[in-house]
């Protein structure tokens, strides 16, 4: 057998190992994904109203707010199912699982691997769940089938990307409780970028933060290609910011697995 198959093989296994772990907890998994519907609907039933009228749209009130504010809660969906892969990492790296794994005759970077995999496949399903409820309270986009792709790759490269921070977090962490709290400002991002107001809105020092953090770039590009609002350069910057986060984290990660488990 070829050290490719040994490779997939492994990975194919731990991929299992992970979806059968969500499977056994699925408390943390309708946690994670009630925090985005909860964020959703308090500001669509409840600032809606208020917030809508404020940007000036055709209609005003809920109905532009609901559009407006779907991208960013599908970043803030992103922050917190890969919450959950801290948590697994550390799980894993405390309870003595990796040390196992080390002394067998696996693949060693399957363990990652089923992480990083089964943590897409869980978020990109979250993903689907919170679009869905989106659409419910009255999300409505005009985009083609074309740009439903588009918008889904670049929903798949920053969640790759923000995948691979929070297994090099869970990897850090010395207990779980630090590593479910290392992730957790991701979740502020949206907040603090154009998410739920338009950055123009900011005093400066913030609106300067606002327009040159990671997911500003991802939530313009969103809107531009599901609601045909300008993109500008926004969709080049999401794109570099996704492979510049994936790269680095990797990197960061493989030197924390790598590392002598005795120190």
């Amino acid at each position: 057998m070829s050290t490719a198959t040994y490779a997939v093989r492994d990975s194919a296994t731990m991929l299992r190992r992970n979806l059968r772990r969500m499977q056994r907890y699925p408390s943390m998994t309708l946690m994670l994904l009630g925090i985005p519907v909860v964020f959703l609907l308090l500001f669509v039933y409840v600032f809606g109203g208020t917030m809508g009228a404020g940007l000036g749209g055709a209609s005003g009130g809920r109905a532009d707010y609901a559009n407006y504010i779907t991208p960013g809660v599908l970043l803030i969906t992103v922050a917190g199912v890969v919450q959950g892969t801290a948590i697994s990492v550390a799980m894993d790296m405390t309870e003595g699982i990796i040390a196992r794994f080390r002394t067998m005759a696996i693949f060693r970077p399957s363990v990652l691997t089923g992480h990083v995999v089964g943590s897409m496949i869980q978020t990109m399903l979250a993903l689907l769940v919170v679009t869905g409820v989106a659409l419910l309270v009255g999300f409505r986009p005009t985009a083609t089938p074309i740009e439903w792709l588009a918008a889904i790759g670049i929903l798949a490269a920053i969640t790759f990307a923000v995948i691979w921070f929070s297994v090099a977090c869970g990897l850090v962490s010395k207990s779980v409780e630090t590593a479910s709290n290392l992730p957790m400002p991701l979740i502020l991002l949206p907040f603090l970028g154009s998410g739920f107001v338009p950055t123009d809105t900011m005093p400066a020092a913030v609106r300067w933060f606002a327009e040159y953090q990671p997911f500003t770039p991802v939530m313009e590009t969103l809107r531009g290609l599901l609601l045909g609002t300008g993109i500008g350069n926004s969709a080049w910057l999401a794109v570099a910011w996704s492979v510049v986060v994936t790269v680095a984290c990797y990197l960061w990660a493989r030197k924390l697995y790598n590392r002598d488990p005795s120190r």
